[in-house]
């Protein structure tokens, strides 16, 4: 049981004003005042507090880099062809050597370093459902889904009217692919979903990139949320959803990294690149603000955990990002940020990152199940061992890989308070690996 209170910093949330003060953690929530006990950081005006951040979809299997795309000058029509480009790769055979827990572990430290404490995988619960509780992060196992609304899907979950029943009846987001292509069945994937009734407010919908100004009005009278993931849409189809007018409309749009096979390294990538493409199609600037609204409470609304994350007011859970203060705007500091502006990271009060000042809160010792790596210049705890993940990596590949979202080198990891992290012994009961 937690108890501690980041003193003295800048508290940022959904919806008020940034604002000068402290924030409380008992057990897992964020509470009003502390009780006896707690232990104070005294942050000293330098830093900026947020909620963590909220990625609404990533491939949890498939974030193994360089990226795979269409020739030079070339794009994909659908996601089918770049699924056989994928597996005739160079990244793809290099990925082979690696276990599905391997793959997972990575996904997880890649949403630890960027912030992220919530995701979305894109895979069904039959493939994940005993992984995905082994990992740093909260990868949400409440979700239902079908892989898309076509003839050539995956079949995934037990069909989409059965899925999205039992979304409904679980307060839990139905979750789909909709229109990721160009023809005639991508662009009237909304369409399919109106015929059948299953277009509402549970409705998560990822990449959205054929929907006509008609569906974008459909979609925001049903109260449907939208994961835009605009890097991994360029690279692959040299065009992205209609975000401008989605965002117009009142819809609930949200961020999403897609695959790094495809999309951008993490989510502080993502928004960066994101802005950008905003500002040289729309040719007018996207808030650093509603980007800091779409990776914490609409994202929370989409999953249906609104009442739990998104936000730092008093009883939700204390899932807290710190992040140094590098301009005095909290949210342009945010959508500026870099992977080695992180101080400070914590899942539902638990701390699972951060600079070795807040070692405080465990009674300042390393304790069991963390260890401590060089980031930049600065000395950090992290929950598990990604140290020994990567050089494990390393040496399954036979080479020295760089990968982009681990912040380090595994080299200067590798000390930790206990050679069994929990995250490894978890491991231990896995199944076997099926399946690409």
């Amino acid at each position: 049981m937690f108890k501690y209170t980041l003193e003295n910093g800048v508290i940022v949330s959904p919806g008020k004003k940034a604002h000068a003060g402290s924030l409380k953690i008992d057990g897992e929530k964020i509470v009003s005042s502390a009780n006896d006990g707690s232990v104070k950081i005294n942050l000293k005006e330098k830093s900026f507090v947020y909620p963590s951040l909220i990625n609404t979809h990533d491939h949890l299997q498939g974030n193994y880099r360089p990226p795979v795309g269409p020739e030079k000058g070339k794009f994909y029509l659908t996601w089918l062809p770049w699924d056989k480009d994928l597996k005739a790769s160079k990244t793809f055979a290099e990925r082979s050597n690696l276990s599905r827990e391997d793959l997972y572990a990575l996904s997880g430290y890649k949403c630890l370093f960027s912030g992220v404490t919530t995701v979305n995988d894109h895979f069904p619960h039959e493939l994940n459902c005993k992984i995905l509780p082994t990992l740093p992060v909260r990868a949400i196992q409440e979700y239902c889904l079908a892989h898309e609304s076509s003839s050539y899907d995956l079949k995934w979950g037990d069909g989409i009217e059965i899925e999205h029943k039992r979304a409904v009846e679980n307060k839990w987001p139905f979750i789909t692919h909709l229109s990721e292509g160009f023809d005639n069945e991508a662009m009237h994937g909304l369409e399919a979903l109106e015929k059948i009734k299953k277009l509402d407010s549970h409705c998560l919908f990822v990449h959205c990139i054929a929907f006509s100004d008609e569906d974008i009005k459909k979609v925001a009278k049903a109260g449907a949320s939208i994961s835009w993931c605009g890097f991994s849409n360029m690279f692959m189809f040299n065009v992205t959803a209609k975000v401008r007018k989605m965002l117009k409309a009142g819809i609930n749009v949200t961020i999403g990294t897609d695959s790094s096979a495809t999309g951008s390294a993490n989510l502080l990538a993502e928004i960066k690149y994101d802005r950008e493409l905003y500002r040289r199609l729309f040719g007018e600037e996207l808030s650093a603000e509603i980007i800091f609204q779409m990776i914490t409470k609409n994202a929370a609304k989409a999953f249906w955990m609104q009442d739990r994350i998104g936000s730092l007011e008093e009883g939700m859970l204390g899932d807290i990002l710190v992040l140094r203060a590098k301009d005095d705007n909290p949210y342009e500091n945010l959508v500026n940020a870099d992977m080695k502006d992180i101080e400070f990271l914590a899942l539902a009060g638990k701390p699972i990152y951060g600079e070795l000042r807040f070692l405080d809160i465990f009674g300042g010792k390393l304790p069991k199940g963390y260890t401590q790596i060089k980031v930049g210049k600065k000395d950090m705890f992290v929950r598990g061992d990604p140290a020994g993940l990567y050089k494990e990596i390393r040496k399954k590949v036979g080479f020295e890989k760089k990968l982009d979202y681990l912040p380090f080198e595994p080299e200067t990891g590798g000390k930790s308070a206990d050679t069994l992290d929990s995250c490894a012994k978890a491991q231990d009961s896995r199944p076997p690996e099926e399946g690409a």
